[in-house]
């Protein structure tokens, strides 16, 4: 039997620079028909996206799902908010940490798995200082001077 490799793979770039992630968790998403299309083709964005908690549920605010080209009237809001299912233990792990002060919970990743279902990467983080962004931006320069001198 043929195996589908899929290379929906839609990362969260400014994340990774503004918080420094703790743990991270691989949360299935409750999609619509014509959501799942439009993710398929890669037309989703994570961009000032976040999750928050409503009533022991973990839902994920701002994420952007472009309407479907075909999906005439059964077509969704593409910012609406949705919801994300995670083990009863996870959540409440996840809940509990975070109610502290500085913690919150950031969709870093969203990528179609090998059964073909929408996955999301949610990371546990606690938001970074300005001197620790200047860190890791000097870390990052660093690097790719040290991979330019040995390519050569």
């Amino acid at each position: 039997m043929k195996e589908k490799t899929s290379n929906i793979n839609i990362k969260n770039k400014r994340a990774s620079f503004d918080y420094e992630f703790i743990d991270t968790y691989t949360a299935g998403i409750v999609l619509t028909g014509t959501e799942i299309k439009s993710i398929r083709q890669g037309k989703a964005s994570l961009v000032d996206t976040y999750c928050y908690f409503s009533r022991g549920e973990l839902w994920v605010k701002n994420m952007h799902i472009a309407e479907y080209f075909y999906g005439s009237y059964n077509n969704h809001s593409a910012r609406r908010d949705r919801k994300l299912l995670l083990n009863k233990k996870e959540l409440r792990k996840l809940e509990r940490t975070s109610a502290e002060p500085g913690f919150t919970i950031v969709p870093t990743r969203l990528y179609i798995n090998e059964r073909g279902l929408a996955k999301v990467v949610v990371a546990l983080a606690k938001g970074k200082k300005q001197y620790d962004k200047r860190q890791s931006l000097k870390e990052k320069e660093d690097k790719r001077m040290i991979d330019r001198m040995f390519k050569r």
